[in-house]
Parts: C-alpha cells; sequence; structure tokens
C-alpha cells in the first residue's frame, strides 16, 4: 500500500463528499432523483482502482466512487445528474449512477437498470460467456446492495455462477438497510451465509468502510478469479451516511441518534486518521480538501451551464441498425423435398451455428440428451458440442437474461422457453434490461439474441401449453417480434432474427410444427437454400385474389398471421377469388404499408388472430387501418379471435368452443362481404 494510493483514494473520496453536499444545497438544479456513494466510498474507490480495461462492471445505483476511480470525472458523472446532451452513458435518457462505456483505456460497463438485483443476472451471464471464450485475464464485477439479496433472480445468478465457477465477484455492500427496511426486517441471513448456501461460491466479510482492508481483499479475491479460483461474493458492511435518494430522505425514517452513529464510521474520517498516522500534514490533507472542493463546484458550475439534449434525438438508439434489408437467397430450391417447420427452424440453426462460432444455443431440454421438447435441436449439440449446446434448469429469468451479457461479450445466444405460459419469471428480465439496453446505452449495448417461445393451442394442450402472449410481448418496447407460418418463412425469418443485432422473439405455434393441425398443410413447404433470409417487418401475400372475380364482385382482405393465416386460407376457399390474405410474418416491425394498401384496394378488411380479442394486438392493428384507411373502407374493420377466456381449457370440445376456426372465418367473412 503506497502512499500514492492512500493520496489517490482520500481525493476520490473527498469529490463524492463535496459531489453529494453540493447536490444537497441545489437541489432545485439537481431535480432529477439521484443517489450518492456517502458511507460506502472505501470499498468502492479501492474496486475501482483494481479493476483493469479488460475486466467488466456492472455496478449499481449508488456507485458513483468507483466511477470515479475506474477513470470517469466528476464533470462527466453530472452530466447524467443533470440529464443533459453530453452525458457519455445515456445522453440524458437515464438516473444518475447508471452508466454504461465501452471505452478501451477501462473496464466495460454494460447497462443495468434500477431494479434492484436485477443486474446479477446479465452479469452473470457475461462472466460464462468469459469462461466460454477463455479469457483469463478478464472478471466481472457485480456490484449490488445488501436488501436485493432477497430477489428471487439472484438466487439464479448465484447457482448458474456456482455451478459453472465463472469468473465473477459479487460485490455487496451492506449498509444494513434497504429503504426504510432494515436488515432485521427483511431478512435471516447476512450475504456471507447465503452465499453458503451456493456450493463453489468461496466468500468473505470485510470492514468496507476502511480503504486499506478493501484494497488488500479485493485484491486477493480478484487475483483469485483471474486465477481460475472460480466466483466470491465479498460483503462490505459500511455506513449510510447519505440518503436513500434525494427523494428519500434518510430524515424521513432514520432517527438522530441512528445518523450520529452511523457518522462514527466515516470511510474518509477514517482514512484521513490513517493518513495523519502516517506522517501526513493535516494542512497538506486540508489543502488537498480545498482542491478538491474548487474543482467540484467549477465541474458542477460546468455541467449545470452544459447543453440539454435535442428533443428530436428521443426516439434514437431504440434499435440498432440491421443489415438485413431485402430477401436475399431461394425459397424454393428446384427439387428441394418438403420439411415440417420444426426442420426448417432446426436446419436454419445448423447452418448458423457451422457458419458462427460465437453461436450459442441453450435453455431447458435442449441439450444433447433430448434436443428439446419438440425435438427442435436435435442432433445439435452431438455435432457442435456440449459448450455450444447445452441444458439450463428451469430459471427462466436467466436464460433470458444472460443473453444481455453474452451480447456484450461478442456472443450470439438463440435461446428457447419451453413454451409461451413460462415465458413469464423470464418477463422481468426482458423488459427492465433487454429491451432498455440499446436504447438507454445510446447504442453501446444492443443485445443480439434470439428467444424462441412455443405458443398456441391445439389438441387439448390445457392452460399452461396452449398460450398466446403477442400482445403482452408487443407492448414492450425495444424488442422485436416473428411469427412465421411456414416452414419457408421459419427458416428465413430465424436467419433474419439472428443476424438482427437487436433482441427477436421467435413466436412459433406449436400446431404448425409438424403439420398435425388438419387444414395445415402448407406450412410444410421445399426447405430454402442456406442463404435464403427474409427481412423482419416485411409481410407476403399468402392468397392473392382473382383480378377478373375483383371486377364482378366485392372483395376483401385478411390480415393475420401464425395458424391464422391457415383459417384463412381453408375459409378462402369458399369464396371463389374473392379473399386476399395477407400474412404478416413480423408483428414488430409491421409491414404497415403492405397492409394499408392491400385494405384500400378491397375496401373491406378482417384481421384475425388466435388471441383472446378484447384489447388485443388485433384490436390495435383494426384500429390504426380505421384510421389510416377510413376513407377507402366500405365496411368496418371486422376482428375474429379467441374467446376472452383466461386460460386455453384442456378438453378438445371446450378449446373447439373457445378458438376461431376456418368455419368461424367463413361465417365472419360472409357478413364482411355481405355488408
Amino acid at each position: 500500500m503506497t502512499n500514492d494510493v492512500l493520496l489517490k483514494a482520500y481525493r476520490l473520496m473527498l469529490a463524492t463528499r463535496h459531489m453529494a453536499l453540493l447536490y444537497d444545497a441545489n437541489r432545485a438544479i439537481c431535480k432529477y432523483v439521484h443517489s450518492t456513494s456517502l458511507g460506502h466510498q472505501a470499498v468502492q474507490a479501492a474496486a475501482g482502482l483494481l479493476l483493469t480495461p479488460q475486466d467488466f462492471v456492472s455496478p449499481y445505483y449508488r456507485d458513483e466512487c468507483m466511477l470515479l476511480a475506474m477513470g470517469f470525472t466528476p464533470y462527466q458523472l453530472m452530466l447524467q445528474l443533470l440529464a443533459k446532451a453530453d452525458d457519455p452513458f445515456s445522453g440524458g435518457r437515464s438516473y444518475y449512477g447508471h452508466p454504461s462505456s465501452k471505452q478501451p483505456d477501462r473496464p466495460g460497463i454494460i447497462h443495468q437498470s434500477s431494479a434492484t438485483g436485477m443486474q446479477l443476472i446479465p452479469a452473470t451471464g457475461l462472466a460464462e460467456a468469459l469462461k466460454f471464450k477463455a479469457q483469463s485475464k478478464s472478471l466481472v464485477l457485480c456490484s449490488l446492495g445488501d436488501a436485493s439479496l432477497t430477489e428471487g433472480e439472484v438466487s439464479e445468478a448465484l447457482q448458474v455462477a456456482a455451478l459453472k465457477q465463472l469468473p465473477i465477484v459479487y460485490l455487496v455492500q451492506d449498509n444494513g438497510w434497504g429503504i426504510s427496511v432494515s436488515a432485521k426486517e427483511a431478512r435471516t441471513m447476512s450475504a456471507v451465509q447465503f452465499a453458503q448456501g451456493f456450493p463453489g461460491i468461496n466468500a468473505v466479510e470485510i470492514d468496507g468502510t476502511d480503504f486499506e482492508t478493501c484494497f488488500e481483499h479485493l485484491k486477493q479475491v480478484f487475483e483469485a478469479v483471474k486465477a481460475g479460483g472460480g466466483p466470491w461474493l465479498v460483503q462490505a458492511n459500511v455506513a449510510l451516511l447519505g440518503h436513500h435518494t434525494s427523494g428519500v430522505r434518510k430524515e424521513f425514517y432514520r432517527s438522530a441518534h441512528e445518523l450520529a452513529a452511523q457518522e462514527l464510521r466515516n470511510p474518509i474520517g477514517i482514512l484521513r486518521h490513517r493518513l495523519l498516522e502516517g506522517g501526513h500534514d493535516e494542512a497538506l490533507l486540508d489543502d488537498i480538501e480545498n482542491e478538491v472542493k474548487a474543482a467540484i463546484a467549477a465541474d458542477f458550475e460546468a455541467a449545470t451551464n452544459a447543453a440539454e439534449p435535442d428533443a428530436e434525438s428521443v426516439e434514437n438508439h431504440v434499435f440498432a441498425p440491421t443489415a438485413v434489408q431485402q430477401t436475399s437467397g431461394v425459397r424454393c430450391p428446384l427439387g428441394a423435398p418438403s420439411v415440417p417447420m420444426v426442420d426448417a427452424a432446426l436446419f436454419a440453426i445448423r447452418e448458423l451455428m457451422a457458419a458462427h462460432p460465437e453461436a450459442l444455443l441453450y435453455g431447458q431440454d435442449v441439450g444433447r440428451r433430448l434436443g428439446g421438447v419438440f425435438r427442435e435441436a436435435a442432433t445439435l449439440a452431438e455435432q457442435f458440442g456440449d459448450k455450444r449446446v447445452f441444458n439450463t434448469a428451469i430459471h427462466e429469468a436467466y436464460i433470458v437474461g444472460s443473453t444481455a451479457g453474452m451480447s456484450a461479450a461478442g456472443l450470439r445466444p438463440i435461446v428457447e422457453v419451453q413454451f409461451a405460459d413460462y415465458v413469464w419469471p423470464g418477463l422481468n428480465q426482458l423488459v427492465s434490461e433487454i429491451s432498455k439496453s440499446c436504447y438507454l446505452s445510446m447504442g453501446k449495448y444492443p443485445v443480439s439474441m434470439v428467444l424462441r417461445v412455443p405458443c398456441g393451442a391445439y389438441g387439448g394442450g390445457g392452460p399452461y401449453h396452449s398460450g398466446s402472449i403477442e400482445t403482452t410481448l408487443l407492448s414492450i418496447k425495444g424488442i422485436k417480434v416473428v411469427y412465421p407460418s411456414n416452414a419457408a418463412d421459419m427458416k428465413g425469418l430465424m436467419k433474419a432474427a439472428f443476424y438482427d443485432p437487436n433482441p427477436v422473439v421467435m413466436l412459433e405455434h406449436k400446431g404448425l410444427y409438424w403439420s398435425k393441425v388438419p387444414g395445415t398443410e402448407a406450412a410444410r413447404c421445399p426447405e430454402p437454400d442456406a442463404d435464403y433470409v427474409v427481412p423482419l417487418g416485411q409481410g407476403r401475400t399468402a392468397l392473392a385474389v382473382d383480378e377478373a372475380v375483383m371486377k364482378l364482385h366485392n372483395t376483401c382482405c385478411v390480415i393475420t398471421y401464425g395458424m391464422g393465416v391457415h383459417w384463412a386460407l381453408a375459409a378462402a376457399a369458399a369464396f371463389a377469388g374473392r379473399v386476399e390474405v395477407i400474412d404478416l410474418r413480423t408483428l414488430m416491425p409491421l409491414d404497415e404499408a403492405l397492409v394499408f394498401a392491400t385494405v384500400r384496394k378491397h375496401g373491406r378488411c378482417l384481421v384475425l388472430t388466435e388471441e383472446p380479442l378484447c384489447n388485443s394486438f388485433a384490436e390495435a392493428l383494426a384500429g390504426r387501418i380505421s384510421q389510416h384507411c377510413f376513407t377507402h373502407l366500405d365496411a368496418p374493420v371486422m376482428t375474429l379471435g379467441a374467446l376472452n377466456l383466461p386460460a386455453v381449457p384442456i378438453n378438445t370440445r371446450l378449446e373447439a368452443a373457445m378458438l376461431p376456426s376456418a368455419q368461424k372465418t367463413v361465417q365472419k367473412l360472409d357478413a364482411l362481404l355481405s355488408w
């Protein structure tokens, strides 16, 4: 421990103290909610000084001192505090202490949300990627508060880290509080005791207010992790000297006696005492503080006067640009055998994995023994090995959220949730981490992932294996949603989804996988060639009207997707060339140009879905069509979907009563054409 290191840490801690004091004295200017690192500075400074540019960090919202120790300036942090245009992390989009960085001279920082504990899964996925790539000089530091340990997703992350012996350090900064909830009210154990439930995780408890103690322990831990020693959890006991946030002030729920007791553990006072004991002159330390205070005041004035974001930039970075803009390859090669949809997906992934060693496939039961419950991954583990195709535990949150870390490390994950009804545990990660990453990092960390979700009802699958979930997914901005209806589109869209640098959910109707449902034979197609790709957002005409018939009779169109395409095709046969069927193929982005042009051509439109109709994507689309095509309509835009029930009943007679069908579609079309 050199004097230079001690003095640098002292400056860092003083900087954060005077930043916090300045923010509190200028609450009208510092109007956005923020937290500070008061009381946590010692362990944060130690961690930040020990990290290298080869490492990655997933900080939490109180880690400003760590960021300063990593090389960021107070001015840069203040730009985010005040949501200014030059905020280097998010361009004025995110809270203070929510960084993201890809600067080559300092550790990488992936996007993370404010949702407590959610950052552990992406960070652990990143550590899993580093181990896969054998980057032995790198580790992931994941920082969290003690209160977040009670989150279920924390357990999923620790389980994987322990099982796979990943190069990650979980730094738990334990100040004894949630917001107003004390540790005694919320937990039965400390972080170290909790870690003991995960054999394979090393754990140590340290005094997080003593810089020298923190530096020496973290140095040993970092070296052990980089030497292949597996994951560590470090519980740093710290003081909470500041407010929980600027909006939840310490005096609201903590007594004066409690606050005074906490001041005795001020890490700045402890380090100052150590410096004085070591022979440093008190006047020198006072000069350092005055110098730091003046610099902070100057930075704050500059940040206050910095430019606000341009309002026109608000829609930037929702998605990263994709290279796939046009259909290419051969859809129906001469002599190609017809294949079912499930095989088309398998063949697409096999070709992708052969061409891209960074491609991984994982999820429940997709590994070597079974190859997926629908055999949709059959033989892939045998061909590409267990490191690239592997089973996971039953932890949908980890399956979904780990892709953020995998993608940040340059891998291209294809993951699977077994049934749409089981996607809900993963929704927190999809919403909080995956969908927002590109936007809030200003394009630095788009999440390149494909999430396969078998969905849809047929044959008595029952309440938990038959769900249709597209409306819920489409309410999440920042993800793309694809829904193929046949084998050729399955392959072409799977390729496009893989090459898209953004998160893509592939909804795959189980009833179309093998064309076992009567009337779905058209889902089988000749297998397209290896170069075939269909851009996301491009619909197709599945059935055109007869132009001669159109001159003599009213015609209409059906706008649909998935199983609805096959109901519509079967129903159209009853109307002798008067029905055009549009297969959307991609629900987000949507081919509005094709939809609106088709509706305007016919003046009559039916939007058909398998989902329960009330408040569905189909109803929203019908409203959009009415708005944009109003002057061309000869009849109201009609809709047809499932009955508004909370689940699909298992009895096949009840299931049929709930769902649309070709016969029900005929009845709707007859009413539409007769309008």
